[in-house]
């Protein structure tokens, strides 16, 4: 089936593209406006997209045509952390989504406790198995629908239990059981069960080839 997107609404082509662009990551931002008063909520338009430098980009939508709150702190404060949702912290993050008035702090709502940030003012979700203490590098407005934000992750934080070598930083990423976003009506997915498949070497691409197992590598699935 051939889809012409630049065809479609822009309700369609969220349907479409979120339900084949999956898992997704969930970018659980904290953020805080010119007064001190702290936001929270989920984003799945998000991923990392650089190590060196490390690198984050997140697409916030608008709402009545009209930047959210968290888009807005970020102009503003130039700052915000991401943390990361685990599977026992997923219906707090379902609360933090709901559309509150103005003035309602999510948090409290969903129960969180918050922890001050060490390179940035924005506190983190204490409970989060990992969160990230961000600085604005780009803001991007596109048509006024959408701010993507492009941002340096100037620091990190990541439960011990999950922090299996401290000193040469190996971490346990089944151990922190996270949660990532997946099509509508509201499905989500673990990260689980897993297969491992090491990146070929030209040299052993080329051994299987003269070995007659290049077809059946390809077709072997995992």
């Amino acid at each position: 089936m051939y889809i012409d997107l630049q065809a479609l609404d822009g309700a369609t082509r969220h349907k479409v593209l979120s339900t084949v662009v999956v898992p997704r990551p969930i970018a659980w931002i904290s953020s805080m406006d010119e007064h001190g008063a702290v936001n929270v909520a989920p984003f799945s338009f998000f991923n990392l997209l650089s190590a060196d430098p490390p690198l984050f980009c997140v697409g916030i939508g608008a709402r009545d045509a009209m930047p959210k709150d968290t888009a807005r702190n970020i102009r503003t404060r130039g700052e915000f952390t991401v943390n990361m949702v685990s599977a026992a912290l997923a219906r707090r993050m379902n609360v933090t989504a709901i559309e509150f008035p103005a003035g309602v702090n999510e948090a409290q709502e969903a129960g969180l406790v918050l922890a001050p940030g060490v390179k940035v003012a924005t506190p983190r979700i204490a409970q989060s198995p990992a969160s990230f203490e961000c600085r604005v590098r780009q803001l991007l407005d596109v048509e006024g629908l959408r701010t993507l934000v492009v941002a340096d992750i100037v620091a990190m934080h990541v439960m011990d239990e999950a922090v299996l070598d401290p000193g040469q930083l190996y971490l346990d990423t089944p151990r922190m059981d996270l949660v990532g976003r997946l099509h509508n009506p509201g499905w989500y997915c673990r990260t689980g069960p897993a297969f491992q498949m090491p990146q070929l070497s030209l040299q052993q691409w080329d051994g299987l080839k003269q070995g007659g197992q290049a077809e059946p590598y390809l077709v072997g699935g995992s």
